[in-house]
């Protein structure tokens, strides 16, 4: 399932939503394809979109939920990546 949290992450001017899947990343490459997010927006696990496209991704059939919904549905999936540190050793599996 396509899963966004609410446009409420600051940065570049703007405010952002992550777009994930808990089921694969190619589910998340394809639904974001499809919707036309370009594929700079991903990061680790997830897709960074602008407020101005929240509104188009949720009608193409993602599922909006809380920020906190989105980490929880990652995790159980073990989709999960966490961003490293700086000065942390290498990143384990």
């Amino acid at each position: 399932m396509i899963l966004v949290d609410p446009p409420t992450w600051p940065g570049h001017g703007r405010l952002w939503s992550h777009l994930v899947s808990d089921d694969s990343l190619d589910e998340l490459h394809t639904f974001a394809a499809a919707v036309g997010i370009p594929v700079r927006g991903f990061e680790r696990d997830h897709y960074d979109v602008p407020v101005e496209m929240y509104d188009r991704v949720i009608a193409a059939g993602a599922v909006p939920v809380t920020s906190r919904e989105v980490v929880r549905r990652l995790s159980a999936a073990g989709l999960r990546k966490r961003k490293r540190r700086r000065g942390a050793g290498p990143a384990r599996s």
